[in-house]
């Protein structure tokens, strides 16, 4: 990949996707596999003026082998300087960019009730600070080619091969070329996003329904002052971001504890580096009350019952089948991306700044209002070809998808 291209997209990460403040810290985190894009990220902070930048590094080889070799009781001792770490951070509030490089099947043959009890044990010692950070820092996911994850995606391929090929997707995908101004074309983006957020927003739908003829059939409430976004979205103190590159969702923070009926994934779902595929979810007065897929059901058992609001969804997304992303005819084994490939929802943690009002009320009035509470928030995909969703306002039904696509003029 030329290096002038790498460059501009580090910008944009850095400039547009968490809008750097100067004198704000910025933080990396990223596998050493894409240390060369983390160098110039890191250079394209300083340059917008960061006080310090620092990077959290992590390696799968290693990862994987920590799990395989050290005991439980080892992973779940969460060590006082990782804690004090996250303390800080939610005092001094660093913009943080995460690059995604990770090999789809990185934790093949892990024992996933190890990981997921580690896992637990690490977001139970960073949620107040997790908590006390919602809202009040800018923060990004992004990718970078991993040899690995390439070569999921493009198997036929050598592995250069499928890396430039996976670099050339993930480009397009963020708007980056040689002749143009990404920056630009990601503020021409984000007013598409608000036209249709406002059109949303004006119905106040009181639940929406999904149905496809592959088994779909779900009924999800929302909350009377739940607003669609879609795009950037600001902190508490004001400033602008964009927290994906790439986007295409438009998406809402549903009512707790009131959905109904089944919906059925249409892509493979990556949890820890195990595929989930072939599934559906059945919910009953909101919860998943039941569930199967034909490759991965341990691990989606595992994600279900992780904690007490993982079978709850927080979020429902809104993305049409032909979305650039869908369009490219990848399945990229990501979520990130395949996300904005296709309508999805996500189970567990709900987001709080989809509230009307979320500013002026703490994060217990939030949850007491709606708002789902987990550890997790993990998306799984359900559009269709053939995909309907409607709005209901007061028993009126308005259509917002028909076969796949937003209703005309919407």
């Amino acid at each position: 990949m030329k290096k002038t291209l790498m460059r501009k997209y580090a910008r944009l990460l850095v400039r547009r996707g968490v809008n750097l403040a100067k004198g704000q810290e910025l933080k990396i985190v990223s596998d050493i596999e894409a240390a060369d894009l983390v160098k110039l990220v890191a250079e394209e902070g300083y340059r917008a003026g960061a006080s310090n930048v620092t990077v959290d590094w992590s390696c799968t080889e290693l990862t994987r082998l920590g799990y395989k070799r050290r005991t439980v009781k080892s992973l779940c001792e969460v060590p006082d300087w990782r804690v004090e770490k996250v303390k800080r951070e939610s005092v001094v509030l660093p913009a943080s960019i995460y690059i995604d490089c990770e090999d789809p099947d990185g934790m093949k043959g892990v024992d996933q009730k190890k990981m997921a009890k580690a896992g637990m044990a690490a977001r139970q010692a960073f949620k107040p600070y997790r908590d006390a950070m919602d809202n009040k820092y800018q923060w990004l996911v992004a990718a970078y080619p991993g040899k690995k994850w390439a070569k999921k995606v493009f198997p036929g391929d050598r592995a250069g091969v499928a890396v430039e090929k996976l670099w050339k997707a993930i480009l397009d995908c963020c708007l980056v070329t040689d002749d143009n101004d990404p920056i630009a074309e990601w503020d021409k983006k984000d007013a598409g996003f608000q036209a249709r957020c406002d059109w949303l927003n004006e119905k106040r739908f009181d639940y929406i329904e999904y149905k496809s003829s592959n088994g779909t059939d779900f009924r999800c409430s929302l909350m009377p002052n739940s607003l669609w976004m879609g795009g950037g979205d600001r902190t508490l103190s004001g400033r602008y971001y964009d927290p994906n590159m790439p986007t295409e969702e438009i998406f809402t923070t549903p009512l707790k504890g009131k959905c109904d009926g089944r919906l059925v994934s249409t892509m493979p779902l990556s949890l820890n580096g195990v595929l989930v595929e072939k599934f559906y979810i059945d919910f009953a007065d909101g919860k998943a009350v039941s569930w199967h897929a034909e490759k991965g059901g341990e691990a989606l058992d595992r994600l279900i019952g992780y904690d007490e609001g993982s079978c709850m969804l927080g979020e429902v997304a809104l993305v049409p089948k032909d979305s650039p992303i869908s369009r490219s005819g990848l399945l990229f084994y990501n979520t990130l991306f395949d996300e904005n490939a296709s309508c999805h929802v996500a189970l567990g943690a709900g987001y709080t700044s989809n509230i009307e009002g979320y500013e002026n009320m703490t994060l217990d009035e939030l949850h007491e209002a709606g708002v789902n509470d987990s550890m997790v928030h993990v998306d799984f995909m359900v559009g269709a070809d053939d995909l309907n969703i409607t709005g209901y306002k007061n028993g009126v039904a308005t259509p917002i998808f028909i076969n796949g696509k937003f209703a005309p003029g919407i």
